[in-house]
């Protein structure tokens, strides 16, 4: 089961982080169809925040066709944005790791990683996106 947590440092609102928190899951391969979300009460307990804030990131997730509510039972993932196959995401995350510890050793701080990570990202990013 998904377990939720909010950054209250992030200015990102508190519902969105729960969309998007399901929505890298679902990216993953941790949540797959047929899958139960926490109930609102569970995220409620867990998190303290407002049911209404979890409704709300629910609904939004069932607008988008990613869950679907059972009256009285929960709510359930309807499909995946895996993007790739889920035998590749081990070896990924295992070369994505040996990365950052290189990097880590090297002397980069967490943040000096990230900021790494992401402007290397968007350059490729970009680079892509000229021959494709």
């Amino acid at each position: 089961m998904t377990e939720f947590h909010l950054d209250s440092r992030s200015g990102v609102p508190p519902y969105l982080q729960l969309v998007q928190q399901v929505k890298r899951a679902l990216r993953l391969g941790v949540l797959q169809p047929g899958d139960q979300l926490p109930t609102v009460r569970e995220v409620v307990a867990a998190i303290a925040i407002n049911p209404n804030t979890v409704l709300k990131a629910y609904r939004d997730l069932e607008r988008q066709g990613l869950v679907g509510s059972r009256p009285g039972q929960g709510t359930f993932v309807l499909r995946t944005l895996a993007g790739a196959p889920a035998a590749a995401l081990p070896g990924l995350r295992r070369e994505l790791s040996g990365w950052i510890d290189t990097a880590h050793r090297a002397g980069l701080d967490s943040e000096a990683v990230l900021d790494l990570m992401m402007s290397t990202f968007r350059d490729a990013q970009a680079e892509h996106e000229k021959t494709a």
